[in-house]
C-alpha cells in the first residue's frame, strides 16, 4: 500500500494505532491482549444489535461497545455506536431508522474486526509499536 493513498487514509479512520498505542502505555503485549479480547467480545455484541428489538436493547449494545472501540482506537465504529444509541434512546424510533443504524454500527464493527485482527498478528509477532501498519 502507497503511504498516505486513498486505502491507507480509509484505513487510519478504521483504527487509529496512536489511541491504541496511548491507551496502552505503549504496551504491545497488552494491546495485543486488548485486541483479541475485544474481538472475541465483538460475537456478543452482533447478537444483541438487532434492529426489531426493542431500540433500548440495542442502544445498551451500541454503548457498550462504544467505550471499547474507542479505547482500542476503532473510532469510526465508536461515532457509528454513539450516533446509534443515541437514536434508540430518542423518543420515537421508526424500524427504517433502526435498521440504517444498526446496519452501519454491524458495518464499521466487521471492518474495525478485520483490521484490528491484523494489527493483533503484527503485535504478536514484532511486540512492538514500531513499524506498524494497518495495509
Amino acid at each position: 500500500m502507497v503511504p498516505g493513498s486513498v486505502a491507507e487514509n480509509t484505513m487510519n479512520t478504521v483504527v487509529d494505532l496512536a489511541q491504541l498505542e496511548l491507551m496502552t502505555g505503549g504496551d504491545a503485549e497488552l494491546a495485543a491482549e486488548a485486541l483479541g479480547i475485544f474481538r472475541s467480545q465483538a460475537e456478543l455484541w452482533g447478537q444483541l444489535l438487532d434492529s426489531s428489538a426493542d431500540p433500548a436493547q440495542w442502544a445498551d449494545a451500541c454503548h457498550a461497545i462504544k467505550g471499547a472501540a474507542r479505547s482500542v482506537g476503532a473510532m469510526d465504529l465508536g461515532d457509528a455506536c454513539g450516533r446509534a444509541e443515541e437514536l434508540g434512546r430518542s423518543v420515537s424510533v421508526s424500524p427504517v431508522q433502526a435498521s440504517v443504524a444498526v446496519s452501519e454500527v454491524k458495518d464499521r464493527l466487521g471492518e474495525a474486526i478485520e483490521l484490528l485482527a491484523h494489527v493483533e498478528h503484527q503485535l504478536m509477532l514484532t511486540r512492538t509499536f514500531k513499524g506498524l501498519r494497518l495495509g
